[in-house]
């Protein structure tokens, strides 16, 4: 049986990834507050952002994969605030990390041992991965971090037959992207100019790369940027 653990299906990338999954006859835990929409995912409600989420999760997903011949672990899920690093509110910046960095610790902790060859984690990063704007500091933050988590999970698992990458998706037409944009259409349109084709990227083209990813361990530690090329300014 091939599994897939992901967090933060419930809409997006998350959900596209989990469908995908789903279809090539893989068995998909997803972990978010809300149940995903996609029929037929094992569903664990919980909220990342809060401690001690997983002591009542971890151990029935543990029961289900003990005999996987194949475990994909991805690290979806992600909290996004505008804030910037004068007003940076501790209480705020602790859930973000929660979410966005902690969460990731312990499900690898968790699930490592139980792959087998020819498993793979899988972090979702961002263009802000390796650059940053203004007004999103914590995420820039947790985003930069992220990708160090994955190359140290590179390094860490040589010789396992794990593989590891992080992909980073440039501005992709999600629920948290128009969120943060106010649904505002002419700012959609306006940072969709930015993009080397003039569109938003469909969230499915970024589950059809984490496909990818999970069946191609010569990404091992690599950094993907799946953004189109983007206008740098």
């Amino acid at each position: 049986m091939k599994y897939l653990c992901i967090t933060g299906a419930s809409s997006g990338i998350g959900e596209k990834t989990a469908e995908l999954f789903l279809a090539q006859g893989w068995t998909v835990f997803n972990l978010s507050r809300q149940a995903s929409p996609v029929a037929g995912i094992i569903n664990y409600q919980v909220d990342l952002g809060k401690p001690r989420w997983e002591e009542s999760v971890l151990p029935l997903i543990i029961k289900q994969i003990a005999r996987a011949e194949q475990l994909c672990l991805v690290h979806n899920a992600a909290r996004y605030e505008s804030d910037s690093i004068p007003t940076l509110k501790a209480d705020a910046f602790r859930e973000t990390l929660e979410v966005n960095l902690v969460a990731p610790a312990i499900l690898n902790r968790a699930l490592i041992p139980y792959m087998p060859r020819g498993s793979s984690i899988l972090y979702l990063g961002s263009t802000l991965s390796e650059k940053a704007v203004p007004g999103a500091a914590s995420y820039v933050i947790t985003k930069h971090a992220l990708a160090g988590m994955m190359r140290a999970t590179c390094q860490d698992l040589l010789g396992s037959h794990i593989h590891t990458a992080c992909i980073c998706p440039g501005f992709t037409d999600t629920q948290m992207l128009r969120t943060h944009l106010e649904h505002d259409e002419q700012k959609i349109k306006a940072i969709a100019q930015h993009m080397g084709y003039q569109r938003l990227i469909n969230p499915q083209e970024i589950a059809d790369l984490i496909w990818y990813c999970a069946n191609n361990a010569v990404i091992n530690g690599a950094i993907l940027h799946a953004n189109f090329g983007q206008l740098e300014s």
